[in-house]
């Protein structure tokens, strides 16, 4: 049975990033509050220390909530290919499929961006 969600169809980024969590509704505790996309209510409400998940959360609040602050250089991007997956997918069990490829590449190269950082 395909999942069911509490949040939109036509998942996101955000919903995508969070694996389709109930989490991104109207007065969740654990949504969009001050800024924060929920990906980074999720990181910060069981202060998980991963910097490259941190890094993460802040490119995908940078696409999801542009207007906030200013974006990681790689948001645009990273934007563009969440639209593909959102408006070239039939169904929100496409969406979520095809982003869980795309949060593990991204989450790889904030990885790598870390390990860059560090060595630079």
């Amino acid at each position: 049975m395909p999942p069911h969600f509490i949040t939109r169809e036509r998942i996101h980024v955000d919903r995508i990033s969070m694996a389709g969590t109930p989490f991104d509704v109207r007065g969740a505790e654990l949504g969009h509050h001050g800024g924060r996309c929920t990906m980074e209510a999720l990181i910060d409400r069981y202060g998980l220390s991963d910097e490259a998940l941190r890094r993460m959360g802040r490119i995908v609040r940078a696409a999801d909530l542009p207007h906030e602050e200013p974006a990681p250089a790689v948001t645009a991007g990273v934007l563009a290919i969440f639209d593909g997956v959102r408006d070239g997918s039939a169904s929100d069990e496409e969406r979520l499929e095809r982003g869980f490829v795309v949060c593990d590449a991204l989450y790889v190269y904030c990885q790598r961006a870390e390990a860059v950082v560090l060595e630079g």
